[in-house]
């Protein structure tokens, strides 16, 4: 046999055994490992098989979202002022404005005042809420404001509403709404719209509404200026809100009454009590026992007539009720 057909034999026979051997090795995870070690960590291997997310060893890499075009307001934008835009957000069913509010990052002060809400109890599924892109209210221009005393009154400056409301000029006009970046509602104004201004006077069941009804002794219709909530005798009546007892006294309809006058011209009456407690010029804070629930004067039952008077006009007070 020539040195070449055998040179040539062992060569082959090497080459074979090499390549059987990178296989025995590639069979025996090998190149399996060498994968492992090269690919992204978050791919995790079971048994040399890649399968899903490894909690323990996945690194989240810093990718950079622009929440904006994501439709995702950024937090600080809400206190930064700029021209003022809007979104919209239709009303589902269970929502209400305070969890609106920190689902959209604003405050309830914001959504009440830009969406003209007089009552965040009745809002209705499907009404259309705008959605301003900072936080801030409007204030009505009257005669005589001024960029300047607006800006004191709000805590605000003037080239924040400048800004917000792309304003060029300085003059006023009375009756033009300004969007105040930051600005917040009046607290009383906050609180009757919210319906949490006054609390219970007692506690029991309302058993005859306020508005038009069929009178019990009279058997007409007639209208009912405030509520019956009905209670055992001499339970506690306590001042819906704090504020100075104006009048206490007797009426065939009423029975024994106290009235009790408060800020931002409120004023609430007690009725048909057993037993007053409290004196005309004393001053009450809320919850203060003011009388016990009776039956007196025009009554079919223990309860109480609670009316509430809005300058001097009443007003149901469901709607200011916690």
């Amino acid at each position: 046999m020539k040195i070449s057909a055998i040179l040539g034999s062992k060569t082959l026979l090497w080459t074979l055994l090499t390549i059987s051997f990178v296989f025995f090795l590639a069979g025996g995870g090998f190149f399996q490992t060498f994968r492992k070690d090269t690919v992204p960590e978050s791919i995790s291997y079971e048994n040399g098989v890649g399968g899903g997310v490894n909690p323990e060893t996945f690194i989240p890499s810093e990718v950079e979202i622009d929440l904006e075009l994501e439709g995702i307001p950024e937090p600080e934008e809400y206190s930064r002022p700029h021209m003022l835009t809007f979104s919209s957000y239709v009303i589902e069913k269970g929502d209400i404005i305070g969890e609106i509010a920190i689902r959209t990052g604003l405050s309830v002060d914001t959504l009440i005042s830009v969406n003209n809400i007089k009552n965040t109890r009745l809002i209705q599924i499907g009404h259309v809420l705008q959605i301003p892109n900072q936080d801030g209210i409007y204030s009505s221009v009257k005669a005589g404001d001024t960029l300047d005393n607006l800006a004191e009154q709000y805590n605000t400056t003037v080239s924040h509403i400048n800004t917000a409301n792309e304003l060029f000029s300085a003059t006023l006009t009375p009756g033009v709404n300004l969007f105040i970046p930051g600005g917040k509602m009046d607290r009383v104004n906050l609180q009757e719209i919210n319906g949490d201004l006054f609390m219970r006077p007692v506690s029991g069941y309302i058993s005859s509404e306020y508005g038009y009804r069929i009178a019990p002794f009279a058997g007409t219709r007639q209208f009912h200026s405030g509520l019956d909530i009905a209670s055992p005798m001499g339970s506690p009546v306590r001042a819906a809100m704090a504020g100075r007892v104006s009048q206490v006294g007797y009426d065939d309809s009423f029975g024994n009454f106290v009235l009790i006058s408060h800020h931002s011209g409120y004023r609430t009456f007690y009725g048909h009590m057993s037993v007053v407690r409290v004196k005309a010029g004393a001053y009450v804070g809320t919850g203060e026992r003011i009388g016990d629930v009776g039956s007196t004067g025009l009554s079919t039952g223990p309860h109480v007539h609670f009316t509430v008077y809005k300058n001097g006009v009443t007003v149901n007070p469901r709607s200011l009720m916690s």
